[in-house]
């Protein structure tokens, strides 16, 4: 349960300026901010920031979050809630204790982020101080053998009461509200983020924001998600700050990763120790509704009516009251007055196989009068059969506009499938604004020239073999041309490019001649070295052809000199004889 201090109300201010307090004293003494270069720190600043599309709506809306801080003394590892001994464990073992389901889910989430994205260097320890301060653990635990959450975890609606104002935008498919959004789950996603982070940790088919499975491995994929390397401290920061912009919010929970860091043991499902601080302030209810009740809090059942005693008059009746008038319609937004979307400038989408498009898609929120629109989400979308991802590997970029009405999506990079595919915009929460779809073509890679990088002459006698093999090198616009196709063909001549039936050859498996070699493909350097050469018994110069995907060509002339006769024997020796 995420929170922006800076939109706390004001009966939250004391625990806020509390909690602030206790974090400072912390960093003090336990140091989460002592893990880093103190000169990468300082650079970083005081009050390091989420990238610009993740300042208005994060991970968690900015719901509530737990501002409890870990001990100060560090955690004494225990594989039991007590000691061997039979003594209580110290607070700090009590606190060190996470729950075996959350904790296996954290490993796991962690270790399958190592495989798909070993660069980010996503730490379990984070999610553990994620889900520390989100929901206690899922509440200590409290789930079942799969991981799902015994009770929904609700954060409250999102009416901008105090909080952000997130209109509905899942119709209440996830958090059973259908006015306004509501964080959902053990690591609080705001419905709109999950449906396109969310993620299937436990193989069940299904993406469950209640199942601490598949939430723990979607926050890992959002931490992850612009190539961050979260174990520079700068990158830490950001992706932290991305979950919820709140220099109070990474703080607090840098401390928890610090001391998870230090050691932590397991406990059993539902015997976790739950926080008792909260950012918003003692005195709001749990926000913990029931999924039936869209105001984000559970009503309080009405006290029963007094019965009259006996031989006492019944009072007079009063008149009934009037009725409870319909609840204020949520108030207007930005994106509400959004009536299209309009291309801001995107050139013609188009890139080779595995590089980087050059031109971002830009596109721009506008009412029906043809204004800019800013602060409204715009969610990009990749559709069709390919395998092309934004900056960090994902299929879909969620992003705010920015005060011109433009919201200018993540570098797209081609995957291998080449042909076309479309990338879709649409406006988050307003699913009757027409989608805007953009064309992107992924085009095979190619070479505009092919070079020897070997200088001498290649020569053989007839039916023999060429000593050197011919090798050459591929570049395109100046660069390295690697993974480009190429065929290799022995022509006729240099104006007849049909398969000399004589002269030098290449075998097959079999041994067999060969004077055609087709699926040729560059190395990381752009260079092929083609199979020895052979030549049968025709003498000759003879013409090997290298053509590459995109229109390189090179021409190799090959030589082949007649073998030496056996030499005859001399008249005068024959006369002597």
């Amino acid at each position: 349960m995420a929170a922006h201090f800076g939109r706390r109300l004001c009966k939250g201010a004391a625990t806020t300026a509390a909690a602030a307090a206790a974090v400072a004293a912390l960093s003090a003494s336990q140091a989460p901010g002592g893990t880093a270069d103190p000169d990468q720190r300082a650079a970083t600043g005081a009050s390091a920031s989420a990238p610009e599309e993740d300042t208005e709506h994060n991970a968690t809306g900015n719901s509530p979050y737990y501002t409890d801080l870990p001990p100060l003394n560090s955690p004494r590892p225990s594989p039991s809630p007590s000691s061997s001994a039979g003594t209580p464990v110290t607070q700090g073992d009590t606190e060190a204790g996470i729950p075996a389901t959350v904790l296996d889910a954290y490993k796991k989430a962690a270790a399958k982020l190592r495989s798909t994205k070993p660069g980010c260097n996503l730490p379990w320890e984070l999610l553990a101080a994620i889900g520390k301060v989100e929901s206690g653990q899922a509440r200590g635990g409290r789930v079942n053998a799969n991981g799902t959450t015994l009770s929904p975890i609700l954060g409250p609606q999102l009416d901008g009461n105090g909080f952000a104002l997130i209109k509905d935008t899942d119709n209440g498919a996830y958090d059973g509200n259908s006015l306004y959004d509501q964080a959902v789950g053990p690591m609080q996603f705001i419905p709109s983020t999950w449906d396109w982070a969310g993620r299937d940790g436990n193989g069940d088919g299904k993406k469950d924001p209640n199942n601490i499975y598949d939430a723990a491995l979607a926050a890992g994929h959002y931490l992850c998600r612009y190539g961050w390397d979260l174990s520079v401290q700068a990158d830490l920061d950001r992706a932290i700050l991305s979950y919820n912009n709140s220099q109070d919010y990474l703080n607090t929970v840098l401390s928890w990763l610090e001391y998870y860091r230090k050691g932590i043991h397991s406990v059993p499902d539902g015997t976790g120790r739950l926080p008792g601080s909260r950012s918003d302030g003692p005195d709001r209810v749990d926000p913990s509704p029931s999924p039936q009740q869209p105001g984000g809090s559970t009503p309080r059942p009405e006290k029963p009516s007094d019965t009259p005693k006996p031989h006492e008059p019944s009072p007079p009746s009063t008149p009934s009251p009037p009725a409870t008038p319909s609840p204020p319609s949520p108030p207007a937004t930005p994106t509400d007055t959004v009536d299209h979307l309009a291309d801001a400038g995107t050139a013609q989408l188009s890139a080779m196989a595995g590089d980087t498009f050059a031109k971002k898609i830009s596109t721009r929120a506008e009412t029906k009068a043809g204004t800019s629109v800013g602060k409204v989400r715009v969610r990009f979308t990749l559709v069709g059969d390919t395998d092309a991802t934004f900056a960090g590997g994902e299929r879909v970029a969620t992003v705010a506009t920015d005060s011109k009405g433009v919201a200018v999506a993540p570098a797209l990079k081609a995957g291998r499938k080449t042909g076309d595919f479309t990338v879709r915009a649409a406006v988050v929460g307003r699913p009757t604004v027409k989608a805007l779809d953009y064309t992107a073509t992924v085009t095979a890679r190619a070479a505009d020239a092919l070079v020897r990088t070997g200088e001498a002459p290649l020569t053989c006698t007839a039916g023999g073999e060429f000593a050197d093999q011919v090798a050459v090198k591929a570049t395109y616009q100046g660069a390295v041309a690697d993974g480009v196709a190429a065929t290799a063909t022995l022509v006729t001549s240099k104006y007849d490019p049909s398969v000399n039936d004589k002269g030098p050859y290449f075998k097959d498996a079999d041994g067999d001649a060969v004077r055609t070699l087709s699926g040729l493909v560059t190395d990381e350097n752009g260079q092929i070295t083609l199979p020895k050469l052979y030549a049968d018994d025709t003498a000759g110069t003879f013409l090997l052809r290298i053509t590459t995907t995109g229109g390189a060509t090179l021409t190799v002339e090959l030589t082949v000199t007649a073998a030496e006769s056996p030499s005859a024997p001399s008249p005068t020796a024959s006369a002597t004889s």
